[in-house]
């Protein structure tokens, strides 16, 4: 049987020291998913989402993520909530009813949940499930991956509607966060940082995984000095950025394009 619940490491660690996946695969066809590489690819990285192996169903995998979560419960609480989800988005019109169901569940318990997607629709539409995250939402974070290059996120909702529905949550009351991961086009990076500076609590940023080659022709560097400078100039006060791995090994290390 499959575990629902987890403890994640790398890059992913950077985000949260608990998750929660309960599918695999994506619809939002993004170019630069790590899902789609390497071994498992044909796996992680499959174009609808699925529930895991080892699940029979969503009434299985609710079973266990509910048992998992109250083993895990005050740990997961002590190092701050449960995070959703790295191997799928979870607000898909196929995980967010489950997804809902777990954070339901979680927050009944006092476990604060944090949110990642690239879709806007249940928010910009007014779902049962976005009306039912309103009731519970100072223990919910949700956030948004923006990386301005929708091109390359074929399946999710335009840049343009994930920060209207961001704008909605802050005025909502919910805690935002921003991944701006990966970098691709660094122009592009500042200008969704520009456009969130109102309704964005917490900034992620980091670089492509692993494909320094993406930044060919770049002072790697300089861009990378260049974003920081201008992040720190341009969110609000009290917003916070967090530099991921990625960003600082540039910063330390000479780099050349």
């Amino acid at each position: 049987m499959s575990k629902a619940i987890y403890q994640p490491t790398g890059k992913a660690g950077e985000y949260a020291r608990w998750a929660c996946n309960l599918y695999v695969g994506c619809s939002n066809d993004c170019d630069y998913c790590y899902c789609k590489r390497g071994a498992l690819g044909t796996v992680m990285g499959k174009p609808q989402a699925t529930l895991k192996k080892g699940f029979r169903d969503e009434s299985e995998a609710f079973a266990v993520f509910r048992k998992e979560l109250m083993r895990y419960h005050d740990r997961i609480i002590a190092e701050g909530g449960l995070f959703f989800s790295f191997s799928t988005d979870p607000c898909l019109p196929e995980t967010l009813s489950l997804t809902v169901t777990c954070v339901a569940f979680a927050t009944g318990v006092d476990v604060p949940c944090l949110l990642l997607t690239k879709r806007a629709d249940w928010i910009l539409e007014k779902t049962d499930e976005w009306d039912f995250l309103k009731s519970v939402r100072k223990m919910v974070s949700i956030g948004f991956t923006l990386t301005g290059m929708d091109g390359m996120e074929r399946g999710a909702s335009p840049t343009r509607d994930r920060i209207s529905a961001m704008k909605i949550l802050h005025d909502a009351g919910f805690k935002t966060f921003a991944s701006v991961e990966p970098v691709v086009d660094f122009e592009k990076a500042k200008e969704v940082i520009a456009l969130t500076r109102e309704c964005c609590d917490v900034y992620k940023i980091g670089l492509l995984s692993g494909d320094r080659g993406a930044y060919e022709g770049l002072d790697l560097q300089a861009s990378v000095l260049d974003l920081m400078s201008f992040t720190e100039k341009t969110v609000r006060e009290g917003a916070e950025v967090y530099w991921k791995k990625s960003i600082r090994e540039v910063i330390v290390r000479p780099c050349h394009p």
